[in-house]
């Protein structure tokens, strides 16, 4: 008898980096004095570009049936709190969940584990933006999976260089499209690559690879090295889904212009 497949509505958004790159200056820079007080203190979901950079992405997950997110922040992100407390939003309800240290993003996503429950639900970062299209594929999915862009697609719009290419992962799959291993920073990547830009889905599986791991070399407990526990010694299955289409990166100082052209003229509602 197969298991009936359960779509989610809940997601897991990791806002608690400390945002040492955008912190760093940039020479020639032209931002607005408002961008330059958010990025020295490197809350990158808050860059204003029109609005908080968040709200495109909350719109996007909101598009895609998304109406239950649980934001991971710092003790110390009260701007991001108190701005979502007071907005107010009718398309989704936001929750809090707070990481104590900046330990990783295994050990963040650990700090929402009241809020997904027994569920299944969807991952991903407050500095990427995700096609609403492609967090759709992976909340059908209903289980353990993530999305892996076509490096054509991401360099498509231009919204991402090939030289930042490198700076993420590649994913390797089995003949069936399971996600077998990851591979960090590659030196090289291939014309026909699958990227991860951590846009996951879990199940609470994933919470005992997160307890099990060791930190990485960095001191840091990694959602990837949680993910290939989950597969190599508790058996969790993975779906890769093949997606054609942009993300937009927001890491640096030199990213905000870029991505606001791209997010020119989009709708947002929350």
């Amino acid at each position: 008898m197969s298991v009936p497949v359960l779509e989610t509505s809940k997601a897991v958004i990791l806002a608690r980096g400390v945002g040492n790159r955008m912190r760093a200056a940039l020479a020639g820079s032209s931002l607005t004095s408002e961008q330059e007080k958010i990025a020295a203190r490197g809350i990158k979901a808050m860059m204003p570009i029109g609005r908080p950079f968040l709200d495109h992405s909350l719109s996007a997950l909101a598009d895609a049936g998304c109406a239950e997110i649980c934001l991971v922040i710092g003790p110390e992100h009260d701007l991001i709190r108190n701005y979502y407390e007071f907005l107010k939003p009718e398309r989704v309800h936001i929750s809090f969940a707070v990481q104590q240290q900046p330990l990783g993003t295994a050990d963040a996503l650990r700090a929402a584990r009241e809020f997904t429950g027994p569920d299944s639900f969807l991952v991903v970062n407050s500095d990427n933006y995700y096609p609403a299209e492609a967090l759709r594929k992976l909340r059908d999915l209903g289980g353990s999976g993530v999305i892996g862009f076509e490096r054509s697609g991401l360099l498509e719009s231009g919204a991402i260089g090939e030289d930042r290419l490198r700076s993420y992962a590649t994913l390797r799959t089995d003949a069936v499209g399971h996600l077998r291993t990851i591979v960090e920073k590659p030196a090289h990547v291939e014309d026909d690559a699958l990227i991860s830009m951590n846009c996951w889905s879990f199940t609470p599986t994933i919470y005992r690879a997160c307890d099990a791991i060791c930190p990485s070399s960095r001191g840091e407990y990694e959602i990837p090295s949680a993910v290939q526990y989950a597969i190599e010694t508790l058996h969790e299955q993975f779906q890769v889904i093949s997606f054609r289409g942009e993300v937009l990166d927001l890491s640096t100082r030199a990213d905000i212009a870029s991505v606001a052209r791209h997010l020119e003229g989009r709708s947002v509602q929350l």
